[in-house]
């Protein structure tokens, strides 16, 4: 049978529920941000307009409700959101005290309204423009740009764009992530995995982040994503790592949408370093750009290292700058990434959903 809709819900004893400033209460399929402040108490909806995040996990700011995943802000009684977005209303809903206890009305006062707005260029339709081949570099090695120094690592990298440009016909683009201000993952996963929206919910509520260069480069453009790293107390650069955390979101479409945000793309690498590990920082790498679904040539990655007690990094630049060897193993590399890309796009391989085999899905049906 339908319930009426001014079903009133008890929701305890009211001395109790004074006790906690904000609290999150489902009632079958009624969720309510209950608070209580200045000997007021408010309801209203427990779903952020945002990205449904749970309002009343949340925790207040004076007479304002800051959602847990986000930081959107509702007034806590009225619904409506801070000064200046007054219009962002979630369901307001009424309160009465029968016999000591609270009841909270079903039927909304106010009913939700989420303000028209463009959506953010990267929520775009996944297209490939027609075009030659697009070789995408990456470098994370970190420099003082004033003053800039020799990097081993991105003079490989420079080698193989220039030979993609020169000799293979491709459209090349290089990103210096030291040129690049963005802030770091702010752990929105941590709280639940729908919190991690694409795009990354830094890069929609803060323009000046710039790690949207990053996005647009590896899911819109790129069909070789060149990644170059030095090798840093055995691992891959800080700012490699800082990159990574926030394709958290990348990955996080598979697992909420089985969506492959990254399609038909070549992933590989350049690993330097005057002391070793290029097998370690090489296995991250794949393990990291397979989960965000790329694929790899043959021999995907090309490393240098003179070994633990090579301590002389001044010949360590010299070996790199004028090793024949090495800038033409970078020319083979881009090579066979932009073969291999050639082949993937030709015969569109790459799935548009994919389970994967031992992970569970988050709020999805998987397919096989």
């Amino acid at each position: 049978m339908a319930q009426p809709a001014d079903e009133w819900h008890d929701l305890g004893p009211t001395e109790e529920l004074k006790r906690q400033p904000l609290r999150q209460i489902t009632i079958g399929r009624l969720t309510i941000a209950l608070s209580y402040a200045d000997g007021q108490f408010g309801a209203v909806s427990g779903v952020c307009n945002h990205a449904a995040g749970p309002l009343g996990n949340g925790h207040l700011d004076g007479e304002f409700i800051i959602c847990p995943w986000h930081n959107y802000k509702y007034h806590r009684v009225k619904g409506h959101g801070e000064p200046g977005f007054e219009e962002d209303q979630v369901p307001q809903h009424a309160l009465k005290e029968e016999n000591g206890r609270l009841l909270v009305s079903a039927q909304p006062v106010v009913r939700r309204h989420k303000p028209a707005h463009d959506p953010h260029p990267l929520e775009r339709k996944l297209e490939r423009v027609l075009g030659p081949i697009r070789v995408l570099g990456i470098s994370t090695t970190n420099m003082d740009r004033a003053n800039p120094r020799y990097s081993t690592s991105e003079a490989l990298l420079q080698t193989a764009l220039d030979h993609a440009a020169d000799k293979l016909d491709a459209e090349t683009r290089m990103l210096r992530l030291t040129d690049l201000r963005f802030r770091h993952c702010e752990g929105y996963y941590s709280k639940s995995a729908h919190a991690c929206t694409w795009p990354c919910s830094i890069t929609q509520m803060d323009p000046e982040d710039q790690m949207e260069a990053v996005y647009e480069g590896i899911v819109f453009w790129g069909d070789v994503i060149l990644v170059a790293t030095p090798i840093r107390w055995g691992n891959a650069s800080s700012l490699y790592y800082k990159m990574a955390e926030r394709l958290n979101c990348v990955q996080n479409q598979i697992t909420l949408r089985n969506r492959v945000l990254l399609r038909n793309k070549v992933a590989a690498f350049v690993i330097t370093g005057g002391q070793d590990n290029v097998q370690a920082v090489a296995g991250q790498m794949l393990t990291f750009f397979g989960e965000l679904g790329c694929a790899f040539p043959q021999f995907p990655f090309i490393g240098h290292s003179r070994g633990w007690t090579a301590e002389d990094m001044e010949v360590n630049v010299e070996v790199v700058r004028e090793s024949q060897e090495l800038h033409d193993g970078a020319r083979e590399l881009v090579d066979r990434s932009v073969r291999m890309a050639r082949v993937l796009l030709d015969t569109d391989a790459c799935p548009e959903r994919v389970t994967r085999a031992g992970r569970k899905a988050s709020g999805m049906a998987t397919q096989g």
